[in-house]
């Protein structure tokens, strides 16, 4: 019985270590799809204007030729934004407020209950979104980059012309 106590935890300290080790997955992943998804998305509407001017006409909103520049431009650059790992916890907001209209809008046609909304991607972005913006960028962005050259004591923070000329006096 022993042994077998003794193995369970064995697996389970590993599977601990293993997750640890590879803590950087998910906010990586999360942050590069969503991204990527967002930056298509508004490249493509901006390039297209027209079309997204009219369907929001046909959908009713106010102002439709500024609402498509808007949320075209808001995709690109957020999404653009997200991928990079910059200004993550913001950039997440307007996105959010984007999928939140595109669900009280576009697709209310679609949603009967809350599980037909569990169903659409627009929710899904939403879920990661908030996760993003809850949890950050992960350590492999620029955000994190950024919190670590600032978290550095002052005189350690020269410029890379400054390190560089002293390196090379040395």
């Amino acid at each position: 019985m022993n042994r077998i106590v003794s193995l369970i935890e064995g697996v389970a300290e590993l599977a601990e270590r293993i997750g640890s080790a590879l803590s950087f997955v998910p906010p990586t992943l999360a942050r590069i799809v969503v991204g990527w998804i967002f930056l298509t998305s508004g490249w493509g509407k901006l390039h297209n204007l027209a079309n997204v001017t009219q369907y929001f006409t046909d959908r009713g909103l106010p102002m439709p030729a500024f609402q498509a520049v808007f949320a075209s431009s808001n995709e690109l650059i957020c999404g653009g934004l997200l991928l990079l790992g910059l200004a993550t916890r913001f950039a997440v907001v307007p996105l959010i407020i984007t999928m939140i209209v595109a669900l009280n809008t576009a697709l209310r046609d679609q949603i009967q209950s809350v599980s037909s909304l569990y169903g659409l991607a627009e929710f899904l972005y939403i879920c990661l979104l908030v996760w993003l913006g809850t949890n950050g960028a992960g350590p492999i962005s620029i955000d994190a980059l950024l919190s670590r050259v600032a978290a550095r004591p002052q005189e350690d923070r020269g410029s890379f012309l400054e390190r560089s000329t002293a390196r090379a006096l040395v």
